[in-house]
């Protein structure tokens, strides 16, 4: 198939270990795709050197993970890579559910105005990964090993040994601590003999990257397909890729012979029937996968942790794995970057557990939900869903029960041992545990101000306590920015690393925010503590 894309080869370099020297790190990633480079690159910007253990010498093949939603793209602009996205993703917030031939209604994910990012921005996995590839290499502390295969994995006490593989012999690394970012076929997970609890559903769908080279009228936009005119009986979700690419998945049936419906005889027809036989094309990439929701039991065992599709798979309808794992990367390298420079207790790497397998579970719930309303496995939920679409092209209630997909959204840690619970009346503005929110300031937008380390936002008056290691950020307490977090004058909240909000307080005190920081850290019971004395 011709390919709007080359992938770049990646040399081997003898490692130190096999001269008999090193033999020792820090952190160890396992697995040099989406994941593993972002937590790689997120762990370097917090100073932090990583050795990353691949056996390919390449990124991925085929464009896999395209819709990188609005936190994602928070998240790589804090890291560097934002105005990459931008510039070459096609970004696009507005999707439309067809039902049959006819529109039975369309969305906007982002009508509101004032944030840097938009709703999503569709990019093919490659170049993502060959950006990170070169913003790691360029800070100078991660170690990429290609064709280094793990063949063994040793738990213990104070450190983790790893066997590795290379074309040149194989040698024996011990890690502090280990990150499993190896993917559904997860070497590490294997090794542990750790299995997945958690559904396979009976469907088959096939993902067709087409290239056109005739012009057709098809918007930025998301658009599905139920029971079309083209694809009868089934579904069909049709995204735009830079470089003229499309995204077009076809449901199959449980019944249909992945090996068949993968050969270009099978896939072309389908293609031609949809978008009409005077449209010429290119296949460039073809896969056929079935839905997969289901996670490990916990993501944190003893000095490794399992991070993206290592820990949890969804299927892809709501752009929920790879958007969920590199937020599992986000939540994972501040803490152990704060470990590890000895400003947290090794207890804070518990809260890994706590935060990400709640937000797991939430992808899998509406994963499932949307599974099942997009393939009905019986007549009578065939006949409720067909009755909702219908319905949904005049009421707005039926919208809601429409389901093609979730988009996918970050988590809110509502429940977070991290979180200092609001002790004030608040109507408005991010809780503690959610994600803030973006807003535009004269100078620029405020999460650009926002992350890396502790930060203190403080809405005007009289200047805030100052508390060890958390830097202070002081925006008008009117406007944009005000109205979105609730505040007046002397508001102040307490923001994580990660941009998610530890407390916040409508009159702050030293003890307060003393307690609320001590919590962020995971440093104990502090208040605990201080009855106690």
């Amino acid at each position: 198939m011709p390919t709007t894309y080359t992938n770049p080869r990646f040399p081997f370099r003898r490692p130190p270990e096999l001269d008999g020297k090193g033999g020792s790190a820090r952190v160890v990633i396992v697995g040099a795709g989406l994941v593993g480079l972002t937590l790689a690159l997120d762990l370097a910007r917090h100073g932090i050197p990583s050795i990353v253990l691949d056996d390919d010498d390449t990124v991925s093949f085929g464009s896999r993970a395209i819709c990188f939603a609005k936190r994602s793209l928070e998240i790589y602009d804090r890291l560097g890579l934002g105005q990459r996205l931008l510039d070459k993703g096609i970004t696009w917030k507005v999707g439309k559910v067809f039902f049959g031939s006819s529109l039975a209604y369309e969305f906007d994910l982002l009508p509101e105005q004032g944030h840097r990012m938009p709703a999503f921005v569709n990019l093919q996995q490659y170049y993502l990964e060959e950006w990170l590839v070169d913003a790691c290499t360029e800070t100078g502390v991660v170690d990429l090993r290609w064709l280094s295969r793990v063949v063994s994995i040793e738990p213990r006490a104070e450190c983790v040994r790893l066997g590795v593989e290379t074309p040149e012999g194989t040698y024996v690394l011990e890690a502090e601590w280990v990150a499993a970012c190896d993917g559904a076929r997860s070497t590490v997970r294997k090794s542990l003999g750790l299995s997945f609890v958690g559904n396979v559903f009976r469907d088959r769908f096939l993902i067709a990257d087409v290239v056109l080279k005739t012009e057709v009228p098809f918007p930025n936009e998301r658009w599905f397909w139920f029971d079309p005119p083209f694809h009868p009986g089934q579904s069909v979700l049709l995204h735009k890729q830079p470089d003229g690419v499309w995204r077009i998945d076809f449901q199959l049936g449980w019944e249909a012979d992945p090996d068949e419906e993968k050969r270009p005889e099978r896939v072309v027809p389908r293609i031609r029937t949809m978008l009409g036989k005077d449209v010429a094309f290119d296949l460039e990439w073809v896969s056929v996968y079935t839905f997969r929701c289901r996670r490990l039991e916990r993501f944190r065992h003893g000095r490794i942790f399992f991070v993206g599709d290592s820990a949890h798979q969804v299927s892809p309808f709501g752009a929920r794995g790879g958007n969920g794992g590199i937020q599992d990367a986000d939540n994972l390298a501040w803490k152990l970057a704060a470990v590890l420079k000895q400003i947290a207790p090794e207890g804070l790497l518990d809260s890994y557990d706590a935060e990400r397998i709640p937000a797991a579970d939430l992808n899998i719930l509406h994963s499932t939900r949307a599974t099942d309303f997009i393939t009905p496995k019986t007549a009578a939920a065939r006949a409720y869903r067909d009755a909702v679409l219908l319905l949904a092209r005049e009421h707005a209630f039926a919208r809601r029960m429409v389901n093609s997909g979730r988009l996918s959204l970050p988590h809110t840690y509502a429940n977070s041992p991290l979180s200092t619970p609001d002790e004030e009346a608040w109507v408005g503005g991010p809780a503690p545990g959610a994600p803030c929110i973006d807003a535009p300031l004269t100078d620029g937008f405020l999460l650009n101000r926002l992350g890396n380390e502790p930060v203190l936002l403080h809405f005007g008056g009289t200047a805030p306590p100052a508390l060890p290691g958390v830097r202070v950020v002081t925006v008008p307490a009117d406007g944009v920015v005000a109205t979105r977090y609730a505040a007046s004058v002397g508001t102040a909240y307490l923001i994580r690393p990660d941009q998610h909000v530890a407390a916040r307080f409508q009159a702050p005190t030293m003890d307060r925010l003393i307690v609320a920081l001590e919590r962020l850290w995971a440093r104990g019971n502090v208040e605990a503590e201080r009855e106690a004395a």
